[in-house]
């Protein structure tokens, strides 16, 4: 799989500003709010997800073309999914514990959890992906995407806490 990362100061911004609010909500539902994970999941956003999410979708669109018929769209939102794996949530939540001076509870016991938290989370994510993938033009996608993940960043903040 090649990726190709394109830099976008539209997309940067945005996911500056969407991650970091997404997280901040479920940090202030913690009662876990702290300027340095602020900062540190905005420059996560800003730099590594709005370089990576657009650029896998971009793959996403090379390997299986928007078209019409539900194979292929299921086949999208499936490949869609297949990004946002276990291994995605797990890194996730390392950022929020690294950025939350935490780095002494980082440990493999994050996987089950971010497993846990995959697998309950399948039918929304695979819908909003769906979505995402199939009735949302290119140019939005990372938007869109950007959007829902503020949104799960809540459930996996929330997820950390009680899948433990």
């Amino acid at each position: 799989m090649v990726l190709r990362f394109h830099f976008h100061p539209r997309n940067h911004l945005r996911g500056l500003l969407i991650y970091a609010a997404g997280d901040t909500a479920a940090a202030l539902l913690l009662h876990q709010f702290s300027v340095g994970r602020l900062l540190g999941m905005a420059l996560v956003g800003g730099l590594l997800y709005s370089l990576e999410v657009p650029a896998y979708f971009s793959w996403i669109d090379r390997q299986v073309p928007p078209a019409p018929g539900l194979k292929r769209r299921l086949g999208r939102a499936a490949l869609s999914l297949l990004y946002f794996n276990p291994l995605w949530i797990a890194r996730h939540m390392l950022f929020i514990q690294l950025f939350s001076g935490h780095a002494d509870q980082i440990s493999t016991g994050l996987l089950a959890v971010a497993l846990r938290s995959f697998l309950l989370n399948v039918p929304v994510s695979f819908a909003a992906n769906y979505l995402i993938q199939n009735h949302i033009p290119p140019r939005r996608r990372f938007l869109a995407s950007a959007l829902f993940s503020g949104l799960m960043a809540v459930y996996y903040a929330l997820s950390a806490t009680w899948l433990k």
